[in-house]
């Protein structure tokens, strides 16, 4: 159980990373490889682009073929595509590799989930789900400063490379550690034209979005990507309410408390996501803060997330999560907020640490309570999809948010302004308070 654990934990830990870790070296990458706010934003939304609109037919492929054998796949595919993203030469060669890391992730991120759920039951599962959230939630803010230490001493190439090493030691406890006979299979179907909807609707919208700032509303390809997405997304849910084997089982969103936590993971996600993007931006292109002290910046997030999440996992199981999905975070959406008023001559002491504080308490009650809750409506044979499920609104929310969050604060302007970012915090804080009132209002404690 303990080598399923740990595995589980670093595999899903360079998907998380490396959907943070690329912020701090934004900067880095455009002095580089040149592009302007357009281009940061695509080195971002490329990957959750096919992680969110893929992660659904990764959690089917798991349910089918097995999820040890996917999350395997999965990291080695995902170590090969960091050693892409390394060795790219241009910035759109880097923005293909990004989606295929992408595609990567997807296979192994609701694995890993899956693997937990159906090897531990009871207050053990509570206490395995919310270690494996408070890691995967460390490993989410801890890359901007790993990132940032190491562009400071080498290039941006080595947040790359540096996933490697960590998916050949989780792909040697897969293979040698864990029993063969813990894995799973069945005869199901995988929902392809699903998929392939999905990934058209999610990537026309954000292109429309993204490049709006650059080309104007009335541009053909503005108006023919959001044309394109809408009735994409529209066919997909067509279409899954129709399938015989549907990537996204609508029966599940029966469930209240299934329905309202990914509701509530669509606006704090998307919140958490846009925030990372957006200070990375402002700290090192406005404030003048290096890479590495962009990342050290946010070490009271992570270290409180790692002293709080595995608790705050184990009482929402013991005590309902709804006091804890309401109040965390409109903790968190309140803090953030505050940075609306942020100067860009800050003083990190009075200026930035007591709202990150505030924002870190806040997320720790909510992470792992909203991970528990998911997969305490689904039973093991949805374990896959259900996971996949709510990891893809997580990254859809972050893909969609970064894209609309950065239309409204662009003003048209195709680098960050102090004006656009204190919008851009008024509308995230705004996102995650919304989170709140979703959980407080719509979740309902188990007998």
């Amino acid at each position: 159980m303990r080598w399923i654990l740990v595995a589980t934990i670093l595999g899903s830990s360079i998907a998380f990373i490396d959907a943070t870790v690329v912020n701090v070296a934004l900067p880095p990458i455009q002095h580089d490889l040149g592009g302007g706010l357009a281009a940061q934003q695509w080195i971002v939304d490329a990957y959750l682009l096919t992680l969110g609109s893929l992660i659904l037919v990764g959690g089917s492929l798991g349910d089918i073929f097995g999820e040890m054998r996917l999350f395997t796949i999965g990291v080695a595919s995902f170590g090969a595509a960091s050693i892409l993203c390394a060795l790219a030469p241009d910035i759109t060669t880097l923005i293909v590799f990004r989606g295929i890391q992408g595609i990567a992730g997807a296979l192994l991120t609701p694995a890993s989930l899956a693997l937990i759920t159906s090897n531990f039951e009871g207050a053990e599962r509570g206490a395995a789900i919310g270690t494996w959230a408070a890691w995967s939630g460390i490993s989410t803010v801890v890359g901007p400063l790993l990132g940032g230490w190491l562009i400071g001493i080498s290039s941006w190439r080595v947040i790359f490379f540096l996933n490697v090493p960590i998916a050949v030691v989780t792909m040697g406890i897969a293979l040698f550690l864990i029993p063969r006979g813990r894995d799973t299979a069945s005869r199901a179907r995988v929902d392809y034209l699903g998929g392939m909807l999905c990934a058209l609707g999610l990537g026309g919208v954000v292109y429309g979005l993204i490049e709006q700032p650059r080309l104007g509303w009335t541009h053909w390809s503005v108006v023919g990507g959001l044309v394109l997405g809408a009735a994409s997304l529209l066919a997909f849910v067509a279409w899954e309410a129709r399938a015989r084997a549907p990537m996204l089982p609508l029966r599940l969103f029966a469930s209240r408390n299934f329905s309202v936590t990914n509701l509530e993971t669509l606006a704090v996600y998307g919140g958490l996501s846009a925030w990372g993007f957006f200070l990375a931006l402002f700290l090192q292109q406005l404030s003048g803060y290096s890479p590495f002290r962009s990342g050290l910046a946010t070490l009271p997030v992570t270290l409180v997330l790692f002293t709080l999440s595995r608790y705050t996992g184990r009482w929402s199981a013991q005590y309902g999560p709804r006091l804890f999905m309401g109040v965390g975070p409109l903790l968190a959406g309140a803090s953030l907020l505050t940075l609306a008023r942020m100067p860009v001559h800050l003083s990190y002491w009075v200026d930035l640490l007591p709202p990150l504080l505030g924002f870190s308490f806040g997320l720790a009650l909510t992470v792992a309570p909203l991970t528990t809750t998911v997969l305490s409506e689904a039973g093991a044979g949805d374990a896959g999809i259900a996971s996949g499920v709510n990891n893809a609104v997580a990254r859809i929310a972050g893909l969609m948010a970064i894209a609309a969050v950065g239309l409204a604060a662009s003003g048209g302007a195709h680098k960050l302004t102090p004006h656009g970012f204190h919008v851009a915090m008024v509308i995230v804080g705004a996102l995650i308070c919304a989170g709140g009132a979703i959980g407080a209002a719509g979740i309902r404690n188990p007998a």
